[in-house]
Parts: C-alpha cells; structure tokens; sequence
C-alpha cells in the first residue's frame, strides 16, 4: 500500500497584510498607515551616495554605527532587520520555541499573532480597552502570565489606536518581566511620529525590553525596508544568527542609502510634522463634529482609530466608502476591534479633506 503525500502545513494568516496588499487603491486612499513617500529628491546626497557593493555581514556598520547614536546604546546592540515586520519576526525566531507561551495586547496588529502561532508558540492575550482609553494595564498584564510565558509583546504607541505608553509603565513592565523570567518586545515604529519630543526607545529603560523599529512610518522612507531591533547584547547576537537562517544579510544598496537618511533625520522629520501636525488638526476638528464616532485622541502616529457607536461592525459602512464614495479606509476587524476603522492621517491634505468630506455624507446617508 503506497503512502498518501503529505499536505502542507498551513501557515496562519496575517488578514489585514493580505487585505493591504489586494485591496483597491481609490482616488481618497485613507487606507495607509506611513508618511507620504519620500523621493530621492527629499533626501540630499542620496542619488550621488548608492553604490551596489559592500560589506553587509551583520548589517552595514555606518548604518549600525548611527542607529546605535540615535539611541544612545552600543553598536552591539542594534540588529539591523528588513523593516520592522523583519525584525519583529527576528526577534521570535530567536526566543520562542514550540510550546512557549506568548501575551500580546488586544487589539493587536496581526502578524503579532501569525507568527508566533507559525512557530509554535501558544498565544495568551490581556486587553486594552476602549474605556479605560486603551491603557497599558499591568496589572492585566501580571494577571495573564504563565509559568511558560516566554514573551510579552506590545506596540508603542499602541497600534492602531495611538496610545502612548508612559516611561513609568514601561519600566515596570520591564521590571515585571525581570521578575517572571521573560522579556518584552515593544514594536516602536511610529514611536517618531509622537508629537513633541519623542520619549526614550523601550529598551533603553530595562534590558528585559526589545524595541523594534524602521524608517517607514515616521520618515516615509517604507521603500527602504530599513528596520533594527535594540536589545541586550547577548539578545542581539541570537537575533542576528536568526537573520542567518531567513536572508543572510540586507541590502547593502538599501542600507547604504538608510545611513544617508539617519544623517538627514531632522529634515525627514520636519517634513513628516509638516505632513502630520495640520491632518491631526483636520481629524480633531472632524470628529468634533461626528456624533455617530467616538475616539480615544492618539498622542501621535500616523493613524486614528475611530468607533462608530451604533454598530458592532464597521465591515458594511467601509464597503459603502469605497462602493459609493471611492474612499478606503481600514475595516477594524483586522485589529480586533470591528466596530472601529482606521483613517490615515500621513497622506496629502487634500486627500484627507475629500476623504473625511465622503465618511460624513455616508454617515448622514447621503448619496455620493
């Protein structure tokens, strides 16, 4: 009797990437998350620096050398990664293994779950809640580890709310995980698109945090790719042998022009507040006058996560959006919190001014 081939094993979803990368781009695309692109022009010195060659063994040093001053921390502490998906991923092949238990906040940005589910890992889940404005509760927290909880994974700020975790909060959860024997990544990507003066990364208040971040979200540079992980040294050799075994190395090409970012990074951020500071205005004022929304107000980011307070689902009326109106806008279901829809906020003024003009006439039930 010859044997059945065997099937696959199915590899669990990220929904909303799958969703993001299928989707319809509309004329009013309220669907992004980062900051309008750069282009080399944006950049000096760029279309004159590339060069196609070099050493990129652990990441290329100039660019390790500025994430490491960026921070404060020691070169041997940066693992460069591809974006901040790549070093998130990273840092859970170097940690988990089958069995492990691993607590993610809820809502969630969801391949904070596909992959640890994808290495075997057991997922645990504390909420954050609408009503206590989506707050980083440690004693939620505390009250959910295992015995076998290897990891505690959280974004800051919280994404796609925006919620900003405090420097106090953050300390004792690292002080939590010294205590229980585990670490904590914190996924920082649009920890630089905070207004004002951006608080300290995670990882340098407690060596039990690993702070994860890129050059997307905040600078518009997504096409770079260009992510790191901070961590404890002996942490970020075990990230870097994990990067062994998924791509080798970056791209020196990409890395090379990400160094010349790191030296422009004042100008990359005076444009992103340019972009952002007067959309945030534009969505606070709009929402002032939305008595079908409801929000907890972010302190930074790139997103707003609005609620419409008369429906569990916001799946029809973004469907309506982009059916009637030709405006997208994410559906919260792919954060675990389906009764809300994210609005992008990075995007040309003009955009956002169309796109907000089109949610208030579905909202009043208007036709498009």
């Amino acid at each position: 009797m010859s044997a059945q081939p065997s099937r696959p094993v199915a590899v669990p979803r990220a929904d909303y990437l799958l969703w993001a990368k299928r989707r319809p781009h509309p004329a009013n695309d309220l669907g992004r998350s980062d900051v309008t692109a750069c282009e080399l022009a944006d950049l000096p010195g760029a279309r004159e620096a590339l060069e196609l060659t070099g050493r990129n063994d652990d990441g290329w040093e100039p660019l390790v050398e500025r994430v490491a001053a960026r921070y404060g921390v020691r070169a041997d502490q940066v693992a460069t990664a591809n974006g901040t998906s790549g070093a998130n991923f990273l840092v859970f092949a170097a940690l988990l293994r089958p069995g492990d238990d691993v607590l993610v906040e809820r809502p969630a940005y969801d391949p904070l779950l596909a992959v640890p589910a994808m290495l075997g890992a057991n997922l645990l889940r504390f909420e954050r809640r609408f009503e206590d404005g989506f707050r980083l509760d440690l004693e939620r927290v505390a009250a959910a580890l295992t015995p076998r909880t290897r990891l505690i994974v959280i974004t800051n700020p919280h994404n796609p709310t925006g919620v900003l975790s405090g420097t106090g909060d953050l300390k004792r959860l690292g002080e939590l995980a010294e205590r229980h024997g585990c670490h904590v990544l914190a996924d920082e990507v649009y920890l630089d698109a905070v207004a004002g003066t951006a608080p300290p990364a995670a990882a340098t208040l407690s060596p039990r945090i690993i702070t994860t971040a890129s050059l997307t979200k905040a600078y518009g540079l997504a096409g770079l790719r260009c992510g790191w992980a901070l961590a404890d040294t002996n942490i970020c050799e075990e990230i870097r042998r994990a990067r062994d075994l998924v791509d080798g190395t970056g791209s020196v090409l990409a890395e090379r022009a990400a160094a010349i970012a790191f030296d422009a990074l004042p100008l990359l951020a005076a444009r992103a507040r340019a972009i952002l500071a007067p959309n945030f205005e534009r969505f606070d004022a709009f929402m002032a006058g939305q008595s079908a929304l409801e929000w907890v107000v972010p302190a930074g980011g790139t997103v707003a996560f609005p609620r419409l307070r008369a429906t569990g689902s916001a799946d029809a009326f973004a469907d309506r959006l982009l059916r009637d109106f030709d405006t997208a806008v994410v559906p919260g279901r792919f954060f675990e919190a389906p009764a809300h829809f994210r609005v992008a906020l990075g995007i040309p003024a003009g955009v956002l001014e169309r796109g907000l003009g089109a949610i208030a006439r579905a909202l009043a039930g208007t036709p498009s």
